[in-house]
């Protein structure tokens, strides 16, 4: 184990937490020796020691009589406060992709981000100083919670024309970027205790809402060819999950696209389970030869599917745009999470994506950008294709997720990388609670110009062989 911000204990309680909350125990079930635990992890028994003192305090744990410790009958994250407790939050250590981000190297693969040179800046500019003269007190006004109208109706009529969704400006809400999107769902939707069923691998942040509302996370797998719709409808009717948080179309971080019969059945499951699905689109509009299928959301007649369109990534980071579109049953309960976050997101920010929505310049925006994406991940997949790792080449989105061999822990490797400046996120970052989340790892090819891809790659296979 590696020695970070956490002390060496709380490493200990985050190793056995993870694994709680991923059924590898369960209640009244053994744990492992003081001893055991201590060779396993590579640490003196004192600290497991101090580690199992702590969750039998917090009531995770108990002790029989020279038997050992066991898993509570108590379910250990029913209690949302528990939840916020750092050393249990798995919102640290290596599994924190904000901390992984924020390191800052000279060949950035960790940054699910465009370029900012790709970004057509110059314009921006223009189009503040046309808005601002068109809207003079556009600064001294606040927006609607749900956001602005004008730019909800574009919103509506756009995705209605181009992906069937039959959608009016009242079922958008407007928040600032898909985490808040994310975030308000949770709340509005997820009580402590309630269980949500989730992919793995999966977008972290997620995993840590989620928690942090109380919920209990169950998991299902995701394949090359999509998900295993026997185990998802099983966990449905066993687990009664409140709700299925997924990212379908360019999947973060696989970059897999599930296929239009899975979009098609995935509404009728949760339709018959009472579970609503929460369907994460960031990167739709990044695809590299064809365009992924339509969204889940398309499919859905019974209104169980909330879908959340991000603009942020591949249009403009700065001004963080994105909505959550639903049916109207569920929106009275989101607007009123919405006006506790922050009575409405920034009306300018909404008002200059408006505008540049509506413009030609966003379309042909968007093609330039897909070449220019799509050269720098051949650009990557050429440098792997020197190495013996393993990697499904992506149809779109801005990663490639790939396995290193056997022997090789991507926690390990990011330390000795970032000491020849290359940054990108180890697997346990999506995957805490599976053995093999940590030989993999997720590289962002979006970020790091030509040049630099090739030269950080050298680098960081040169340090993997070395392992």
């Amino acid at each position: 184990m590696t020695d970070n911000s956490m002390k060496r204990y709380e490493q200990v309680i985050h190793y056995l937490m993870v694994r709680i909350e991923a059924g590898e125990w369960t209640e009244q079930e053994k744990l492992p020796s003081v001893r055991s635990l201590s060779e396993l992890l590579g640490v003196h028994r004192l600290t497991v020691f101090k580690a199992y003192q702590e969750l039998k305090q917090r009531g995770i744990v108990y002790v029989k009589d020279k038997s050992g410790y066991y898993i509570s009958p108590a379910k250990p994250l029913a209690e949302a406060e528990q939840a916020d407790d750092p050393s249990v939050s798995a919102w640290l250590h290596w599994d924190s992709l904000d901390r992984v981000q924020s390191l800052e190297a000279e060949y950035q693969f960790s940054k699910s981000l465009i370029d900012p040179a790709l970004l057509p800046n110059r314009y921006w500019g223009e189009l503040m100083r046309d808005l601002l003269d068109q809207y003079p007190r556009l600064l001294g006004t606040y927006s609607t919670i749900q956001g602005d109208l004008e730019l909800r109706s574009s919103l509506a009529s756009h995705l209605t024309s181009k992906e069937r969704f039959y959608l009016s400006a009242d079922e958008v809400l407007i928040t600032s970027g898909a985490q808040q999107a994310i975030d308000v769902i949770s709340r509005a939707l997820v009580k402590p205790g309630d269980k949500v069923l989730i992919e793995r691998p999966t977008y972290g942040p997620a995993m840590e809402i989620f928690r942090k509302q109380g919920a209990r996370l169950v998991f299902t797998d995701i394949h090359p060819e999509g998900y295993d719709l026997e185990q998802i409808e099983h966990l449905m009717r066993t687990e009664k999950p409140r709700l299925f948080y997924m990212t379908p179309t360019f999947q973060n971080p696989t970059g897999i696209n599930i296929s239009v019969e899975q979009r098609k059945q995935l509404p009728e499951l949760a339709e018959q389970y009472g579970c609503f699905l929460v369907e994460d689109d960031s990167t739709y509009d990044i695809y590299f030869k064809e365009k992924p299928p339509a969204p889940i959301f398309t499919y859905d007649t019974s209104g169980h599917t909330l879908y959340i369109r991000s603009y942020s990534k591949y249009v403009v980071p700065g001004l963080r745009i994105a909505a959550i579109m639903c049916r109207p049953k569920l929106m009275p309960g989101l607007k009123a999470i919405k006006a506790l976050t922050d009575n409405g997101s920034p009306l300018l920010n909404q008002k200059l994506f408006l505008r540049y929505f509506q413009s030609e310049r966003m379309h042909q925006h968007l093609s330039k950008l897909r070449t220019a994406i799509q050269l720098r991940m051949e650009v990557m997949e050429q440098c792997l294709q020197e190495t013996n790792w393993t990697w499904t080449r992506p149809e779109g989105g801005l990663n490639i997720w790939a396995e290193l061999p056997e022997g090789i822990d991507t926690g390990r490797l990011l330390h000795r990388s970032m000491e020849h400046s290359v940054a990108f996120v180890p697997g346990t970052v999506f995957d805490p609670s599976h053995t093999s989340g940590s030989r993999k790892l997720r590289l962002s090819f979006s970020y790091a110009r030509e040049q630099q891809i090739r030269e950080g790659m050298h680098r960081l296979i040169t340090l993997a062989e070395r392992s």
